[in-house]
């Protein structure tokens, strides 16, 4: 899928290097065709690391793209350059009026921070509820899930007692879902957090249907029964390295953590981790994108605004 991105956005080289199909804004305009509009709420410290990671799983049918970076305008992150949020995120006060085909909302390490103190809550909460007539499908990222559950069913999180960190085995639970075209019945996805959701509060709400679990990491991927939702608590987007940049960081914090389970050969950290989730990941992303927002959104995007409540 070639996906319009800004010129000069320092995600696009390093797609370029790995033969990912983009396209800029020049080249775009010159295709008659309606571009699906998909927003990026990205809430990671490390933007660009996160950017790269979405737009690889978005580039790879052959519908266009076009991506806008959207940052939160009641934080500002210490980790990425002011100059660049300037020059490649816009706030929610730029876009509001605007609609959009998709709508994805990242995850963020805020495991342990009831949400209610999260200091751009508020804002979340405002980007969520204007969801509801301004974007045709949204799809909830780790820490976007747990507060996209929390904000629209009041399903709260719990903390585990451990860290879930490694490559796990999925069980798809319902086959014939579009979301799982391509899969096979048990997939392997990495997770990385310290909190779940619990399933019996999942199975509690009917308009929700939970989609994929693992025995070992619980609720996997749940979608609203409208499929206009889908939260996600796996990291199919993940590098080879995240897992293993994650681990090294809490060794040097002096957390002592655990060996990412099934990550390393041997579990043994001295030797470079094997991919085994990169085609899962890129199913994931391409079934979301073509059968739950291509498939099914309208031509005229502000007909988005018909098709849900404000409540």
């Amino acid at each position: 899928m070639p996906i319009k991105i800004p010129m000069n956005l320092p995600a696009g080289e390093t797609l370029e290097n790995e033969n990912i199909f983009i396209m800029n804004e020049t080249r775009a305009i010159t295709q008659d065709i309606r571009p699906l509009k998909v927003v990026i709420l990205n809430l990671m410290p490390t933007k660009i690391v996160t950017e790269t990671q979405i737009l690889r799983k978005l580039s790879n049918t052959p519908l266009q793209i076009e991506i806008e970076l959207l940052q939160t305008a009641t934080y500002k992150p210490h980790n990425t350059d002011p100059d660049y949020l300037d020059e490649f995120y816009v706030t929610f006060d730029q876009i509001k009026e605007n609609y959009y085909d998709g709508l994805i909302i990242t995850g963020a390490p805020l495991d342990f921070v009831p949400y209610e103190e999260v200091e751009y809550w508020d804002e979340v909460c405002q980007i969520m509820k204007w969801s509801k007539k301004h974007v045709h499908c949204t799809f909830y990222l780790c820490w976007g899930a747990f507060a996209g559950l929390y904000y629209n069913y009041g399903i709260d999180k719990h903390e585990i007692g451990y860290k879930i960190s490694g490559i796990f085995e999925h069980k798809v639970l319902n086959k014939k879902s579009p979301l799982f075209r391509g899969f096979d019945d048990v997939f392997l996805a990495p997770q990385s957090r310290a909190v779940e959701v619990r399933k019996e509060d999942v199975l509690a709400v009917p308009e929700l249907e939970l989609m994929a679990e693992s025995d070992e990491a619980g609720v996997t991927i749940v979608k609203s029964e409208n499929s206009r939702e889908f939260y996600v608590f796996c990291h199919t987007e993940y590098d080879k390295n995240t897992l293993k940049l994650e681990y090294e960081r809490d060794l040097e914090k002096g957390i002592n953590p655990s060996i990412p389970k099934n990550y390393f050969p041997d579990d043994d950290p001295t030797k470079e981790p094997i991919v085994r989730w990169r085609s899962t990941g890129q199913l994931l992303w391409t079934n979301w994108i073509n059968y739950y927002v291509y498939q099914t959104t309208p031509y005229d995007i502000k007909d988005v605004e018909n098709e849900g409540s404000d409540d």
